[in-house]
């Protein structure tokens, strides 16, 4: 294994054992020195999950944790899974199975209700939600807030961060503001798919080399992703499983360290809780 001295955390991808790539694809990160991998739930439809009840994503969250075991046995780090409902089921909804916004709200937080259980019983680590990022009619942008928002309360509740899908955009304070009036602090809450510099929650930045130059001389708490989706239909896509770690030799060799350090030890401790260090093995 390529060791590259510092932990390498990609804080957002998919696994798929089931369908795709599953633990092939941790090894290959593993091989060029990723060590730690937060591992978030695939939309419960990509998985045959058409949920009625909160209940019914419970399937979908158990097959992540099982993806979560596989790729603990060959990570010198270790993987984390983070669980939620993400933000396109309200469309599918709405859409194409007939709900009003107002059912579909409804549905969605109670999955991300069964999702919080994981996280009280230590299960999972974190939690997963957002908002659309293509146009919507207000009443469903109304009720994908109100989603969001119960997903802030129930990270307060339990003590958690809370990873967002939402529009590109690099001034969230609105959703810092709601974050921190229901007790989450704004830096639990991190931005995935993020640019280089954000306003508000924390970024999880696209580990693209012009966006991690923005991070890194940005000098601000970030962390590091590929969004790797893990689809036999689009092998790589987002970004291969590779790249965190690739970015982190590239930056380390630009001089980066202490930006490496913050990203992969500080900010998710911060974030988090975890600490990436204590958690290597030999």
């Amino acid at each position: 294994m390529d060791e590259l001295g510092i932990p390498v955390l990609d804080n957002h991808l998919h696994l798929d054992p089931r369908h795709a790539r599953g633990v092939d694809a941790v090894e290959d990160f593993a091989r060029l020195g990723g060590t730690h991998l937060l591992v978030v739930n695939k939309p419960s439809w990509h998985l045959g999950v058409e949920a009625e009840t909160g209940e019914d994503f419970r399937a979908v969250f158990e097959e992540t944790l099982g993806a979560v075991a596989e790729a603990n046995e060959v990570l010198r780090g270790r993987a984390w899974p983070v669980l939620g409902v993400h933000p396109g089921l309200v469309t599918r909804l709405t859409d194409e199975r007939g709900f009003s916004p107002e059912d579909a709200r409804d549905l969605m937080c109670a999955g991300l209700d069964t999702a919080a259980e994981f996280v009280d019983e230590g299960r999972a680590l974190a939690l997963k939600s957002g908002r659309p990022h293509y146009e919507v009619s207000e009443a469903v942008w109304d009720a994908s807030n109100d989603v969001l928002k119960h997903a802030l309360s129930l990270g307060a509740e339990h003590d958690c961060a809370v990873q967002l899908h939402t529009e590109a955009s690099e001034e969230l304070t609105d959703i810092a503001d709601w974050a921190e009036a229901r007790g989450l602090p704004a830096e639990n809450v991190v931005k995935h798919y993020a640019a280089g510099t954000l306003r508000g929650p924390t970024p999880s930045v696209m580990s693209e080399k012009d966006r991690l130059r923005v991070a890194v001389e940005a000098g601000e708490p970030f962390l590091m992703e590929t969004d790797f989706v893990d689809d036999p239909d689009r092998p790589g896509a987002v970004l291969g499983p590779k790249t965190v770690p690739r970015r982190v030799r590239w930056l380390l060799d630009e001089g980066y360290e202490d930006a490496m350090r913050n990203a992969h030890v500080e900010t998710p401790k911060r974030v988090y809780g975890i600490d990436t260090e204590a958690t290597l093995g030999d």
